[in-house]
C-alpha cells in the first residue's frame, strides 16, 4: 500500500490570546457573584466552596490575561519592521 506523500504544516494561526483568556477570566467571576448570594444554601449541602473556586478562576484568569498580553509584546518586539 503507498504512503501519501507529506504535505507542508499550515503557518500558526494567530488568535486574540488576550480576548479569549479575558472573556474566560470575566465568566468565572460572574459565576462567584452569581454563587455569592446562595452561600448558605451551598454550605448546607455541602458546596461552600463553589464560589471560591470561580473566585480562584478568576485570579488565575487575571495571571492569564497578563502572561498573554507579555507574550504578545514580546513576539511584536522580535519580529522585525
Amino acid at each position: 500500500m503507498a504512503k501519501t506523500p507529506l504535505r507542508p504544516s499550515p503557518p500558526p494561526f494567530e488568535a486574540n490570546d488576550v480576548a479569549i483568556v479575558g472573556g474566560g477570566t470575566a465568566l468565572w467571576f460572574v459565576a462567584f457573584l452569581v454563587l455569592l448570594p446562595f452561600d448558605g444554601t451551598l454550605s448546607a449541602h455541602g458546596h461552600h466552596y463553589w464560589p471560591w473556586i470561580c473566585l480562584a478562576g478568576a485570579g488565575l484568569g487575571l495571571i492569564g490575561v497578563w502572561y498573554c498580553r507579555a507574550r504578545r509584546a514580546a513576539i511584536r518586539r522580535q519580529t522585525p519592521q
